[in-house]
């Protein structure tokens, strides 16, 4: 069992053989569609498993399938007329070595995948910007579109608010510092991280991550 923190991002799995459970849901093999990861959640693999999959930075999933999944959902044969994901699946299983499994999802993304002006270029700007921590309203001076417009654009695109987006990223960017730095002092954390105080930091730990900053 492993904890699949959020990240903002959605993408593709293709349950190749096993039994997995993410969430407590358990998923069947075949192609599953991901929804954006929002909060964490725990990932179960029996120990035969065998995954493969696409992950998707934030906004770009909606931009390449045209929708939102609520909760893991498995793509049905029928309803593979897009981009022949069950094709690929099957190349996946036949394919027992992990770096020809790799190349195999490389070609099908190269040849099926258009990332050219995926999302819109005012998103991207403010996905930009929020990453580099400015506050909305610096957000929207920096991409010169309203505060309103990019909440609206976030709503559809990521289906959050530009808020948890920044909760996000600042748990993550936490938690990647939290790995590398074991004993780190927690209210130094929290300063540099930019949560108001270490209890602030542990609140917003629980929430986003379901876990507290000692326990990373």
């Amino acid at each position: 069992m492993k904890p699949l923190y959020s990240d903002a991002g959605s993408g593709i799995l293709f349950n190749l053989v096993g039994n997995v459970t993410i969430g407590g849901e358990v998923l069947p093999e075949g192609v599953i569609m991901l929804p954006t990861n929002k909060h964490a959640k725990n990932i179960v693999l029996a120990s035969s498993a065998q995954l493969a999959g696409i992950r998707f930075h934030p906004a770009i999933g909606y931009g390449v399938l045209g929708r939102h999944y609520d909760k893991p959902t498995l793509l049905l044969p029928e309803q593979d007329h897009l981009y022949n994901l069950y094709q690929i699946y099957s190349e996946l299983r036949m394919q027992k070595d992990n770096e020809r499994q790799i190349e195999i999802l490389y070609l099908w993304a190269e040849k099926n995948l258009d990332f050219t002006n995926v999302i819109p270029d005012s998103l991207e700007k403010a996905l930009e910007h929020i990453a580099q921590d400015e506050e909305m309203g610096q957000v929207s001076q920096s991409t010169n579109v309203s505060q309103r417009h990019v909440e609206r654009l976030f709503k559809l695109w990521l289906g959050m608010t530009p808020k948890h987006y920044q909760r996000i990223l600042r748990i993550k960017k936490a938690i990647c510092f939290l790995r590398l730095h074991k004993n780190a002092n927690l209210a130094d954390v929290a300063q540099q991280f930019g949560f108001c105080d270490q209890a602030h930091m542990t609140r917003e730990f629980r929430a986003i991550a379901c876990v507290t900053p000692g326990k990373i």
